[in-house]
């Protein structure tokens, strides 16, 4: 090893904070921490509520799901899919014939 790289660790260790620093770091970033912690977790808790209640509704309401084929059908295709990948078919299809009954 060539001589300048043996000040590297000495260096390197002074640039440690001191333990009083790291003490005052933890204390004050604490709270924060938390607060930031408990704000992810309440968006994650409504997240999966409002993704449960929104498959519910479109799972048990046919003119619900034709208000979703208009408003937003990307969502409503991924339910589609995903009923799908369960093993239900056919929904889709009912749904169409329905729609397409009514207009007529």
């Amino acid at each position: 090893m060539s001589p300048e790289f043996h000040h590297y660790p000495k260096i390197l260790s002074n640039l440690s904070p001191s333990p009083p620093v790291v003490e005052w770091m933890s204390r004050s970033k604490g709270p924060l921490a938390k607060k930031i912690f408990k704000g992810v977790l309440v968006a994650e808790l409504m997240g999966v509520f409002g993704a449960y209640f929104l498959f519910n509704k479109m799972n048990t309401s046919q003119d619900f799901r034709h208000t979703m084929s208009k408003k937003f059908p990307f969502i409503l295709e991924v339910y589609y899919k995903s009923i799908e990948h369960s093993g239900m078919y056919g929904i889709r299809e009912q749904d169409q014939e329905k729609w397409l009954s009514n207009k007529n």
